[in-house]
C-alpha cells in the first residue's frame, strides 16, 4: 500500500536515521538560511544543513551509519533520482515522526517549508525518472468469476454459494437510486450461519477455493492471483459442470433463446452460429472478437455438430470453452497503437477502461451500455465517465462493491475467529450462536449508507446515526433485553440516532472492538495496529519473533497494574520504540472499550482506565470523544488513506510513491465536495492511474 513502509519500521532502518539527522539538521537559528533567496532551496537550505549538522554519521568516512553520505550531495538532481527516499522524507516529515521522541521538533514553519521543497523535488523525480506500475495481467478471482458467469448467461441465481459475501440482503433494501437507505432492514450473515448460504444456485456446481488475500491489501491483487496447472483444470471442470448444471436451462438463463435455442429452420445455421457467437465472445472477452478466433469457436460448434451432437449441446461446449478461455479468465490492458500525444499513448483503451470501471463497481464484466461506449470511442471523455459511474452507482449490481470492499477495508473477517471467553462474556453468546452475526453487520449497513446516501467519509469515523438490533443495542449499553425469538436467519436492523458520541462510525464499533481483542483482554496493540492499518493506511510490520507476547490472565505481580502499565517493558526495546511511539496512542485511545465493546471506567483490579495519549504528537485527549476529534482533525490524512485503499482496490495492485500525486489530486477534488463518497469515488475513476497514465 502507499504508507506501507511504516513510521517504526523507517526509524530502525540506517535510511531514516539518516532522514532524521537530515530533519535535525536544521534548527530554528537557521533563519538565514529561511531568509535566502528561493531560487535554490536545496543549495541555501537542504545541503549546508546536511555539511553542518549530518557530517558526523553521513560524512566522516569511518561513521558507522554512513551507507548514505549526505555531505556529497551537492545538487537536487541527486536526490531526485531516490524517489522512494523522498516519499520517505515525506511521510515521517507529515506524520511528525522526525525528529524522534526525546530530540527538539521542528518549528511548524519550517516543517511546511520542507514537505513543500520535497514534494517539490519528488515531482521532478517521478516526471523524469519513473511513472506509477501497472497490474498489466490479473486472473479474475472467485468473487468476480460468479458474478461474471451470472452476467454472461443473464442467470437468474448465483454460480455457487460464497461465504465471502458477508451480508444477505432478506428485506431488498438495497436499492442505489433511490439514493436512500430505508430505516428499517433485514440482514443476515452468511459466514456464520448456514441458513444464510441457502439461496437459489445452479445444482452440482462446486467452488473453487477462496482466493488469499495480499498482506494488508484485497483479494483481487494481481500479483497475488495464480493459476496452476491444477487451478487451471479445475476451471475446465467448473466450466463444463456450469453449462451441464440440470439448473442451466431456459427458465435460469436469460440469453438461452439468443445463444442456445435451436435456430429457426429457415436460418442458416452457419451464418447464425457466427452471428450468436460474435456477441457472446464480445461480452464474455469484454472487446471486439476478431475474425480469426470467431473463426474458431464457430468452427468447433459446427464441427460438434457433424458429429452428431445437437445445436443447443454444442453451444453449451463452447461456451464451457468461453468460460475457461484466459481471455475470460484475465484482465489485461491491449497494447495500444501509437499516437501523436505522448499521453494519449498511454491512456488506456476505451474497452479496457470499460472493464476496469465494470470490475471495480460491479465485480463483473461491463454491460452493453459500456462496451457500446467503448465501441464508439467516447467512454473516456470526462463527460462520458462521470455519468457511467453514476448509472453504475444506481445500479443494484453495486452490492458487489458493497459484498467486498468494505469487509476487506475493515479486516472483517476477524471477527469470525473471535471467542470471547464464555464466563467473563456471557452476553455475547446467546443459544448456540454469537453476537459476532449482529456486530458484523453494522459496520457495512454505515459504509452502505454513506454509499448509497453520498455522505461524507467522514462519517465512518463519527457517525451520528447507525444500524442496530436489540442485541447490539444491550452490547453498547447495557440494556436488558426483554424475551424474544432469537434472529438468526433475518436480523432486523433499525436506523438509530447515535447522541452519545463515544459510538458511532466504524472505529468504536463492537464487531471492530471484539476482533482486535483477545479472549479474556483487550489488545490495545492489536487495535492500534488495525487502526494504522485501516484508518491511516500505514501498516505496521510485526513485530521481532524473540518478544514475548502479553498473558491473558496477568502473573501475581502484575494484578494490580494497569494494562499501560504491564506493556510499558515493550516500549524499553529499542527496536520496538518507534513502533509503540505510533499504534500505543491509537490504541489506548480504545481502551475505555472492553474486548466485547462493552464501555468500562476501570479494570477488574479496580484501577481506573488510562487512555490518554496524543496523535501525531499534536492532538492531546483524554477521553474517547476526544478521540475522536483528534481523528477528525486529521481528516485530510483520514481521506487520503481512504482513497489509497480505493484507488488500490480499483488497480488491483499495491500502490507506490509514484502514486502520490494522483492520490493527492483525489484528496483534493473529494474535499471541494465535501469528502463526499461520490466524488471521491468519481476522482479515482478520473485519477491518471486509473485511466493508465504515466503522472
Amino acid at each position: 500500500m502507499l504508507n506501507g513502509t511504516a513510521t517504526y519500521r523507517l526509524q530502525k532502518s540506517p535510511t531514516v536515521r539518516q532522514l532524521a539527522a537530515v530533519l535535525l539538521a536544521i534548527p530554528a537559528a537557521c533563519g538565514s538560511c529561511a531568509q535566502a533567496a528561493d531560487t535554490d532551496p536545496f543549495s541555501t537550505v537542504v545541503k549546508p544543513a546536511f555539511k553542518q549538522h549530518c557530517g558526523k554519521c553521513h560524512g566522516a568516512k569511518d561513521a558507522i551509519e554512513a551507507e548514505l553520505n549526505l555531505v556529497q550531495l551537492h545538487a537536487a538532481g541527486e536526490l531526485t533520482k531516490n524517489a522512494e527516499l523522498l516519499g520517505k522524507l515525506i511521510e515521517v516529515l507529515d506524520t511528525n515522526a522526525m525528529p524522534p521522541e526525546g530530540e527538539p521538533t521542528l518549528p511548524a514553519e519550517l516543517r511546511q517549508k520542507l514537505l513543500t521543497e520535497f514534494r517539490t523535488l519528488l515531482e521532478s523525480a517521478l516526471a523524469e525518472h519513473g511513472a506509477a506500475k501497472q497490474a498489466a495481467i490479473r486472473r479474475v478471482n472467485r468473487f468476480q468469476y460468479n458474478n461474471a458467469v451470472q452476467d454472461l448467461f443473464q442467470l437468474n441465481r448465483v454460480v455457487f454459494t460464497l461465504p465471502e459475501r458477508m451480508a444477505r440482503d432478506h428485506s431488498n433494501y438495497f436499492q442505489p437510486a433511490s439514493r436512500k437507505m430505508p430505516d428499517r432492514v433485514k440482514v443476515g450473515s452468511r459466514p456464520l450461519g448456514k441458513s444464510q448460504l441457502i439461496e437459489p444456485r445452479l445444482a452440482g456446481v462446486a467452488p473453487f477455493p477462496q482466493d488469499l488475500r495480499a498482506e494488508h491489501g484485497f483479494d483481487n491483487r494481481g500479483d497475488h492471483l495464480s493459476l496452476s496447472p491444477l487451478l487451471y483444470e479445475s476451471f475446465l471442470n467448473l466450466s463444463r459442470t456450469i453449462v451441464e448444471s440440470p439448473d442451466f436451462n431456459a427458465k435460469t438463463c436469460g440469453i438461452w433463446q439468443d445463444i442456445f435455442a435451436e435456430p429457426a429452420p429457415e436460418k442458416n445455421v452457419e451464418a447464425e452460429v457466427r452471428h450468436r457467437l460474435s456477441r457472446f465472445l464480445t461480452r464474455a472477452f469484454r472487446r471486439p472478437v476478431e475474425d480469426e478466433l470467431l473463426d474458431r469457436y464457430a468452427n468447433h460448434v459446427l464441427s460438434l455438430m457433424g458429429r452428431g451432437t445437437s445445436f443447443t449441446g454444442s453451444m453449451k461446449a463452447v461456451a464451457s470453452a468461453t468460460i475457461a478461455s484466459p481471455r475470460f479468465l484475465y484482465l489485461y490492458d491491449a497494447k495500444q497503437k501509437p499516437s501523436f500525444s505522448a499521453s494519449d499513448s498511454q491512456q488506456l483503451g476505451n474497452f479496457e477502461l470499460a472493464s476496469r470501471l465494470s470490475f471495480f463497481l460491479w465485480g463483473s464484466i461491463p454491460d452493453q451500455t459500456l462496451l457500446d461506449l467503448a465501441a464508439n470511442g467516447t467512454l473516456s471523455r470526462p463527460d462520458a465517465m462521470s455519468e457511467q459511474v453514476d448509472r453504475m452507482l444506481d445500479d443494484p449490481k453495486l452490492k458487489r462493491f458493497c459484498d467486498s470492499f468494505p469487509a476487506q477495508w475493515l479486516q472483517l473477517d476477524r471477527i469470525i475467529s473471535s471467542v470471547p471467553d464464555r464466563e467473563q462474556f456471557p452476553d455475547f453468546y446467546f443459544s448456540k450462536y454469537r453476537n459476532s452475526m449482529h456486530m458484523m453487520l453494522e459496520p457495512l449497513l454505515l459504509f452502505e449508507t454513506v454509499l448509497i446516501e453520498d455522505r461524507p467519509v467522514l462519517d465512518l469515523i463519527d457517525a451520528d446515526f447507525s444500524y442496530r438490533s436489540d442485541r447490539l443495542e444491550k452490547i453498547y449499553y447495557q440494556k436488558s433485553l426483554a424475551p424474544t425469538k432469537n434472529e438468526v436467519v433475518a436480523i432486523s436492523f433499525v436506523r438509530t440516532p447515535v447522541t452519545d458520541r463515544r459510538y458511532g462510525g466504524v472505529i468504536t464499533n463492537a464487531a471492530v472492538l471484539t476482533m482486535t481483542s483477545g479472549p479474556e483482554r483487550t489488545k490495545p496493540i492489536t487495535r492500534g495496529a488495525w487502526l494504522a492499518s485501516v484508518i491511516f493506511n500505514d501498516p505496521p510490520e510485526p513485530p521481532p519473533a524473540d518478544v514475548p507476547s502479553l498473558a491473558e490472565e496477568p502473573p501475581p505481580d502484575e494484578q494490580n497494574l494497569t494494562l499501560r502499565e504491564r506493556l510499558s517493558a515493550h516500549r524499553e526495546r529499542a527496536d520496538c520504540a518507534g513502533c509503540h511511539e505510533k499504534i500505543d496512542p491509537l490504541g489506548f485511545g480504545l481502551e475505555n472499550f472492553g474486548p466485547t465493546g462493552k464501555w468500562r471506567d476501570s479494570y477488574s483490579n479496580g484501577r481506573d482506565v488510562d487512555m490518554n495519549g496524543t496523535l501525531f504528537r499534536q492532538h492531546e485527549f483524554a477521553n474517547v470523544v476526544e478521540f475522536k476529534d483528534a481523528l477528525l482533525a486529521e481528516k485530510d490524512r483520514f481521506a487520503r488513506a481512504f482513497a489509497s485503499h480505493l484507488l488500490s482496490f480499483a488497480l488491483a495492485r499495491e500502490l507506490t510513491v509514484a502514486d502520490s500525486p494522483a492520490i493527492g489530486q483525489i484528496v483534493s477534488e473529494s474535499a471541494s465536495h465535501e469528502y463526499r463518497m461520490r466524488a471521491m469515488i468519481k476522482a479515482v475513476v478520473m485519477s491518471d492511474p486509473f485511466r493508465g497514465m504515466a503522472p
